[in-house]
């Protein structure tokens, strides 16, 4: 029987952010060194073609952040995963979901919060409600394998992409978490 984090559970382009992140980061050797930390069989998957829509073990990218995190980050493992949420936050609103993103709109995004979990995770649901002109609470139900770091990616996504609708002094605080044993993950935003 397959552990719940080895199910399908994350898109590709989740993992071709990843690696996209240490190649601009360290380049190539960077990218060996990561690679070097995961099983053969996982470092085989991301050499290999990798599909931005396919479905891929959730805890192949739990064991690809955490490499990621050792290798450029080993004393302050929190801030490399809120640089990788942001970055991936970049490719990703910059390239196949740039139709989420208004100039001048934060609210515009968050309210396809649902969508676009749904466009990244197979299991759980996101959640959003408008708490003010500049500020939203999302929430995470029924995720299939929470972290403290997944979370902090989520963090850091979101924060950079409410600055890609024009948000300024952004602001992205985990209220709860499930890793730490609440029912869901909350995160409230605000901005200027």
């Amino acid at each position: 029987m397959k552990r719940a984090c080895d199910s399908p559970g994350i898109r590709g382009g989740v993992l071709l952010s990843r690696l996209k992140f240490v190649r601009e980061r360290g380049g190539e050797p960077a990218l060996g060194k990561v690679l070097d930390l995961l099983p053969v069989a996982e470092r085989e998957v991301l050499e290999g073609m990798l599909l931005a829509a396919r479905w891929y073990p959730l805890g192949l990218n739990l064991r690809l952040d955490a490499a990621i995190a050792t290798v450029f980050s080993p004393d302050d493992r929190a801030r490399v995963f809120v640089e990788m949420g942001r970055a991936s936050a970049d490719l990703n609103l910059s390239g196949p979901q740039r139709h989420f993103v208004k100039q001048g709109d934060p609210h515009g995004l968050l309210v396809q919060a649902p969508v676009i979990y749904a466009a990244y995770y197979a299991v759980g649901h996101r959640t959003h409600e408008k708490t003010g002109p500049t500020s939203s609470v999302l929430r995470t139900f029924d995720a299939e394998f929470v972290t403290v770091t997944d979370c902090l990616t989520v963090v850091g996504w979101h924060t950079r992409a409410i600055e890609m609708c024009g948000g300024r002094d952004v602001r992205v605080v985990e209220k709860s978490c499930c890793a730490r044993g609440a029912d869901h993950c909350e995160y409230e935003c605000s901005w200027r």
